[in-house]
Order: C-alpha cells, then sequence, then structure tokens
C-alpha cells in the first residue's frame, strides 16, 4: 500500500513540495504519494481530519497554516516550541500529531553543507523578527555563533525573540535604526520586503569584507536582496531555494527515517528556474 503525504497551504497550486518529495521517494526506493491539499481559513483541523481519515501519514503546512498546526499539534519538539509554528505534522503510532519545525535546520544545512559557510564563532544578522526568522533563531544559535543579531522595524518584537532564546545563545535584539558601526560575516534577509524589490534599510557597510549574504525567499530571478549582496562583494549572495529542498528533505526523514540527497534536487529545480513559492 503507497502512503499518503500531502502538504496543506493557501495558496497552493504553486507548491514545488510534491516534485520534490516525488524525487525523494524515487531516489529512495520509498513507496509514497504526496499532494496538495488547498486549505480552508477557519477550517485547519477539519481539513486535518478529513486527509487523516482518508489514511494520510504526514503533512507539511505551509502559509497561512503554520501556527494552526502548532496548536493542532498534540505534541511538539523543541524547535517547533521556539518557533511557535509548525511546517511538519507527524502521524504517530497512536494517531497522535507530533508537530516539528524544520526550516530552521534547512536553512542551517543548505548554509553549512551545501556552501561551507562556517556559522561557529561568526556574528550574524537576522533581519525580522517575524515567523519565518522565528523558526531559524533556535537551529542558529545552537550552530554556535559569537554573536545572533536580530534587528526588526519594530524593535520590541525583535528584543522579544531575542529575550525568549537567550537560553539558546548568544542573541540580542534591537530596531533597524540601531544597526551600526558593526560589521556582520553572515546577513540574513528573514523578512519578504525584498519580494516587492525593497530591501530593510542596512548601512552599506554592514556586511564584513568576505561576508555572505541569504535571502530566505527566492524567485526566478536574483532577489532585491541577494543583489545587496552581489553589489557590496559578498562572497555569497545566496537565495533560499536550497534551504526548501532541505527543509523538505528533514520532514522525508521524520516521516520515513530515510535521508535522501538533496544536492540532485537542487540542481534540478535551480536549472528549472523556480518561481516564488
Amino acid at each position: 500500500m503507497t502512503d499518503q503525504y500531502a502538504v496543506i497551504g493557501n495558496p497552493i497550486e504553486h507548491s514545488k513540495s510534491p516534485q520534490i518529495h516525488a524525487a525523494f521517494a524515487a531516489q529512495t526506493g520509498q513507496a509514497l504519494a504526496y499532494g496538495r491539499i488547498l486549505g480552508t481559513p477557519g477550517a485547519f483541523d477539519q481539513d486535518v481530519k478529513r486527509f487523516l481519515e482518508q489514511g494520510g501519514k504526514g503533512l507539511n503546512v505551509t502559509v497561512p497554516f503554520k501556527e494552526d498546526a502548532f496548536r493542532r499539534a498534540d505534541e511538539l519538539s523543541e524547535r517547533a516550541r521556539t518557533a511557535q509554528a509548525v511546517n511538519t505534522l507527524i502521524r504517530l503510532q497512536d494517531d497522535r500529531l507530533r508537530g516539528d519545525n524544520t526550516d530552521g535546520i534547512g536553512l542551517v544545512r543548505d548554509l553549512t553543507a551545501n556552501h561551507g559557510v562556517e556559522l561557529k564563532g561568526r556574528r550574524i544578522l537576522l533581519l525580522g523578527a517575524g515567523g519565518a526568522s522565528r523558526g531559524v533563531v533556535r537551529p542558529l544559535l545552537e550552530a554556535g555563533p559569537k554573536r545572533l543579531v536580530i534587528a526588526n522595524r519594530t524593535a520590541a518584537k525583535a528584543a522579544q525573540l531575542a529575550a525568549e532564546t537567550a537560553a539558546i545563545g548568544p542573541v540580542t535584539g534591537c530596531g533597524l535604526d540601531a544597526i551600526h558601526a558593526e560589521r556582520f560575516d553572515l546577513i540574513i534577509n528573514g523578512t519578504a520586503a525584498g519580494l516587492d524589490g525593497q530591501i530593510p534599510a542596512l548601512p552599506a557597510d554592514a556586511l564584513e569584507p568576505g561576508g555572505a549574504t541569504y535571502d530566505m525567499m527566492y524567485a526566478d530571478a536574483p532577489t532585491a536582496f541577494v543583489r545587496w549582496g552581489q553589489e557590496r562583494g559578498a562572497s555569497l549572495a545566496l537565495d533560499g531555494l536550497g534551504m526548501l529542498v532541505e527543509q523538505a528533505a528533514e520532514s522525508f526523514f521524520l516521516w520515513r527515517g530515510v535521508r535522501p540527497d538533496t544536492a540532485p534536487v537542487i540542481r534540478r529545480l535551480s536549472a528549472q528556474g523556480v518561481a516564488v513559492l
């Protein structure tokens, strides 16, 4: 019998997740089918219940339902608790649902394994304190940076996220206007501003010479933040395509106990060009 998995979101027709997981399944010899579910705002629990009644084994969750999934899960991983959002639901043997968040580990793996970016002992600036940033703070801190600064348009929100995660590692939060007289080895954009051709207001010299930039968003052309990094001589100016595939691989591992090889999938998507998800 073929096990059933899916991604739920709204909108959802553009999602590359079915293509990614089909490639993982073929590569690893796993018998599974992976589809899309157009979720109904205000009816997330009913949509999940219907999927489970049809034999579903696990779900990926995308916007706008990650917080709904956080509330629906019967138990949570520590990284989901920190993120206060769930992007992976795992059906346990007793039919309860375990919620996890694989976004952060996807980011860290893309940076370190795919691009050789060293995080330990580095100064990292994370732009934004919303859901995308919240999902990656714990794995970034667990990688052992010298300092993680969360900078947000609303300083109080950044300070709150920093306070919530201070026990994990050296983190501070501030407003975007407080970033001055400090250079960072890695700057990560966790805002969606670049999709509108905008970037957060940053000092021109915020990036350490030879440093790297990373936009958690991606598109079929370089985002505004990728261009910002390129214009400032970043050693690497990356978008979030690798993160997308790596977070999917972590979900696949949680469901199937097998870790797929992400490199050929990333190459395939890069060659095809991808639209914004």
